[in-house]
């Protein structure tokens, strides 16, 4: 359950704690990648110091000061712990990143998912990936015709990589929800004042699910009260047979696109 939300979280943490560290060494547990290539990868970054990071579609982005890009893509099942000290043996550990006495370990990576780029391999990587969702400049009318031309329901066209990135199906039924619209109204079908309250949705769901810690699953951290808090405002997603909190319909499991949705049929349009 890792979307935007989520890795937004990562990176800000990662920021915060690591920008400026030196990356003392370089442990990569995943079989998956030859000794050659881990020698060589580790050889690249063990020694240099995380500048910042960046968060690209589902990626986690380590920009490192000899230039390169260090990547790792976060999937669904991924995830990232943070801590001090020494670290136990941990089969289910994909990589470790050591700064020091500080390290973070990634979970749940292939090895496909961990890169080491140049900055034009990075961009070239990212291409045909849709525009960030919180990005300054997805307007209102960018967002509507990028969208508009769809033959597709709404919750599939969220779900769409290529038209915009880190939506998954929790935010995709929460924003759903949020515009008043059902998962499996048809785009084409929407009227201006239904785009905008899309539109509208989209940005504060997200923000107000990074605010509240999100809802992932793991800590991030030892001490960690805020990860995961978003999933208790869950207004439609994993609630079926419960009360709508703004209707007091019942919240039902439906089909859009091919795929199981969650919404209040009582208050979300379905548009003809």
């Amino acid at each position: 359950m890792q979307e935007l939300p989520e890795l937004e979280i990562y990176r800000a943490i990662l920021a915060e704690r690591y920008a400026g560290a030196q990356i003392t060494a370089m442990t990569i547990h995943q079989h998956g990648m030859d000794e050659a290539a881990q020698r060589e990868l580790s050889g690249h970054v063990v020694g240099t110091t995380i500048w910042f990071v960046e968060r690209r579609a589902q990626h986690l982005v380590f920009h490192l000061d000899n230039g390169k890009r260090l990547l790792m893509k976060i999937s669904s099942d991924a995830y990232v712990y943070c801590g001090t000290g020494d670290r136990e043996q941990d089969a289910k550990a994909s990589l470790t990143i050591s700064l020091g006495e500080r390290y973070v370990t990634f979970y749940g990576l292939q090895a496909e998912d961990i890169k080491l780029m140049s900055v034009k391999g990075l961009e070239e990587y990212m291409r045909g990936r849709g525009i960030d969702p919180l990005d300054k400049r997805l307007t209102l009318s960018r967002f509507v015709e990028r969208f508009a031309k769809k033959r597709s329901t709404l919750r599939t066209a969220l779900l769409d990589e290529g038209l915009i990135s880190g939506i998954g199906p929790v935010y995709a039924d929460e924003i759903a929800f949020a515009a008043r619209l059902r998962p499996d109204a048809k785009l084409q079908s929407l009227d201006a004042e239904a785009w905008e309250r899309l539109y509208q949705a989209m940005g504060s769901v997200l923000r107000d699910a990074i605010s509240h810690g999100g809802a992932g699953e793991k800590p991030l951290f030892e001490g960690d009260l805020l990860t995961g808090g978003f999933a208790e405002r869950f207004q439609v997603y994993k609630r079926e047979g419960q009360a709508c909190t703004r209707c007091g319909g019942t919240v039902q499991k439906l089909t859009a696109g091919n795929r199981k949705a969650f919404a209040c049929t009582g208050c979300q349009e379905i548009t003809e």
